[in-house]
């Protein structure tokens, strides 16, 4: 395994990070467990979940990942050596069971992390993450962005305010976001200096090799800026490997089981660049879910990849991808097929 120390924190993580919003509705807590043993097994110490998950969220399962993931550490004793991260979930959708009158507000954000303290069952978290903009915005896929200069949302600045507290408290140590636009990233690290307040360490968005749309503005953020990814989706709901070609639906598959997640496989592009995607990979002898892994932990402003599995077998193949190093002919091809395919599936 492979480890980088995250700019401006003391943060040494994993290449690789175990994902777990399949906790609580896809996987048992034994699951969890074997997954945890496993993952820690191979040399991973950086785990991320999140106030809301399980996905898909509702409000009957809302929490019980950071749950299970508490009850681990409470019964195996690791906290000391793995780096926790979770997520505060900001308006937007159906969030509001979570809490009444949902903000990325005072309130919100210091009942959010006591919450996340009780089910986790630590007195600090490694890495606090705002999960989505607390504004009108382009995330999750979307696009067509139309300002709405009366829409409500939080003051950034107050969000910081509020993680500035909970740092000076020993409750959070570092603060992240997640699915933020350039525009919103700059604001958050602009603000801090203006302020005195906690810098933002990483930024936690989707990329993979149907969405490179990272690339367009926020990589040279990273870079510049040093505020290195966490990948997320990094086989894009497992439309990489290949499996869900030619209309085949696998019993148990994420996207079998959950229509609502079409985002890699709801257009003729997307389907076209996941076959170029799978082709090439056999061409050179290499498994499709791996290729597509080892195409992201090669990326310079990645600071860690997050994989998530719902079987040993899966989480088995992801680990390995840390063995296979992309060669500079397979990565031309790569971009080759990105100039072809350009981002089907932002």
């Amino acid at each position: 395994m492979q480890y980088s120390r995250i700019p401006h924190s003391s943060l040494n993580v994993s290449k690789l990070c175990l994902g777990t919003m399949t906790w609580g509705a896809q996987n048992t807590q034994a699951e969890a467990f074997q997954q945890l043993d496993r993952a820690i097994g191979a040399g991973i110490n950086f785990i991320d979940t999140a106030e809301m998950y399980p996905v898909p969220p509702n409000a009957e399962t809302q929490g019980e990942t950071e749950r299970i993931l508490g009850q681990y550490l409470a019964s195996r004793g690791h906290h000391d050596d793995l780096v926790i991260a979770t997520k505060v979930a900001a308006p937007g959708g159906k969030s509001d069971y979570i809490r009444p009158n949902m903000a990325l507000d005072w309130r919100n954000i210091h009942q959010a992390v006591d919450d996340s303290l009780t089910r986790l069952q630590v007195d600090t978290i490694d890495l606090y993450q705002i999960h989505w903009p607390d504004r009108h915005t382009n995330f999750f896929g979307n696009l067509n962005y139309q300002h709405q200069e009366d829409a409500p949302q939080t003051p950034i600045v107050e969000t910081l305010e509020a993680l500035a507290d909970l740092i000076n408290q020993g409750k959070i140590r570092y603060i992240g976001v997640s699915n933020e636009t350039p525009w919103g990233l700059m604001k958050y690290l602009q603000l801090a200096e203006k302020h005195g307040l906690p810098r933002v360490v990483s930024i936690q968005n989707p990329y993979n090799l149907l969405n490179r749309s990272f690339e367009i503005g926020l990589a040279e953020i990273a870079h510049r800026e040093e505020v290195p990814l966490l990948a997320y989706s990094p086989l894009a709901f497992g439309a990489l490997t290949g499996k869900y070609l030619d209309n085949q639906w696998p019993e148990g598959a994420r996207l079998t089981l959950f229509k609502r997640f079409a985002r890699y496989t709801g257009s003729d592009m997307a389907l076209a660049a996941t076959q170029a995607y799978v082709e090439l990979a056999r061409e050179y002898q290499l498994s499709p879910a791996q290729m597509a892994l080892a195409f992201v932990n090669q990326q310079g402003f990645v600071a860690s990849n997050i994989i998530g599995a719902t079987s040993l077998q899966q989480l088995n193949e992801n680990i390995a991808s840390m063995e296979t190093c992309l060669s500079d002919e397979v990565m031309q091809r790569i971009n080759e097929l990105g100039e072809l395919y350009r981002v089907p599936c932002p």
